[in-house]
């Protein structure tokens, strides 16, 4: 028997709770981890207080990413022992999740354990970690470099935006964070932001064309923010978008990218080849100083992961949250 938390259907909604399963419960696969860490994430919010029809059947172990051992496998790539992380692929979706001590996956959607981590730094990181990575290496991929001038980081004191920050800043970028809190100016300057802007600067509805101030952007909020910050962005800047905490909507105009030559790169993780995944990690373990992850994460327990799903929603929650499942 192992625990795990438990999203069900109700004919008014859905329960959810800690369960304990029994591993002939655990959907196929051809590789069986033992779960050391799992980390809550905006997915995983949405899914758990079912504020968005995240969870695609039910019963549903949420969870997108999760680190652990593999305990048995017939994958060719993977034997007992080995260190293995997983971010996506529908997991905690589709899929059952990390949010749980075991797990039977697709040998496919798992990569090793980057060198240098340790499955709660992995998961300090986390998806919310590794997306910030694939935008930063997608700006670098475009020709963004240091000299090009100030880099926009919005939903600065999320998991996205926390990460990015601290990469940017490592590469040599000076990096303006945008929050709607005040009181973490500290905190993102300890991460190497260079400068704060208030959130409502960006959140409302603007003119197609403002004065050109980015080199590039790393956008996790989507809506009227990210057209404010296309409109900001210099003459044959980047921009890169990968969430939507504001908003599904791109309420823009096209002048950015036609009279600028901004470009606007999409962000998706869950279903990133491993070339991708393996590049981000790579670049975390190198670049992220794991004295931050201290400043960056806090951890809950497994059960802890369903009312902190809430306040995650609300905005309440600075930077990762790390759940030891076998606490």
């Amino acid at each position: 028997m192992f625990s795990a938390v438990v999203i069900r259907k109700k004919d008014d909604g859905q329960t959810v709770e800690t369960s304990q399963l029994d591993d002939a419960s655990l959907p196929e696969g051809d590789v069986a981890v033992d779960i050391r860490y799992s980390t809550l994430n905006y997915k995983d919010g949405l899914a758990i207080t079912g504020k968005s029809p995240v969870v695609r059947s039910f019963p549903m172990v949420p969870g997108i990413d999760f680190a652990g051992v593999v305990t048995k496998s017939t994958h060719a790539d993977y034997k007992k022992g080995d260190r293995v992380v997983l971010n996506g692929w529908g997991v905690g979706e589709k899929h059952w999740g990390g949010m749980a001590q075991k797990a039977r996956v697709r040998g496919e959607w798992l990569i090793p354990l980057a060198k240098g981590l340790d499955e709660r730094q992995a998961m300090a990181i986390g998806t919310a970690g590794y997306t910030a990575a694939l935008c930063v290496d997608a700006l670098m991929a475009h020709g963004r470099k240091p000299s090009d001038g100030e880099v926009l980081v919005t939903g600065a004191t999320g998991g996205v935006g926390s990460i990015a920050v601290a990469l940017l800043a490592r590469a040599g970028f000076a990096v303006v964070g945008s929050t709607g809190k005040a009181s973490e100016g500290e905190y993102l300057k300890q991460l190497g932001a260079a400068s704060i802007i208030a959130r409502n600067e960006l959140t409302g509805p603007g003119k197609p064309l403002q004065k050109e101030r980015w080199a590039a952007v790393v956008d996790s909020v989507g809506s009227h923010t990210l057209a404010n910050a296309c409109a900001q962005t210099k003459y044959s800047g980047t921009v890169t978008a990968c969430g939507l905490a504001q908003g599904m909507d791109l309420p823009a105009s096209v002048a950015p990218f036609i009279l600028r030559g901004v470009t606007l790169i999409g962000i998706d993780s869950v279903m990133a080849p491993k070339d991708r995944r393996l590049s981000a990690w790579k670049r975390l373990a190198r670049d992220l100083d794991p004295a931050l992850l201290n400043t960056i994460a806090k951890d809950v327990a497994l059960a802890e992961a369903i009312p902190v799903a809430s306040s995650l929603l609300d905005g309440q929650i600075r930077g990762r949250v790390v759940v030891n499942v076998n606490a």
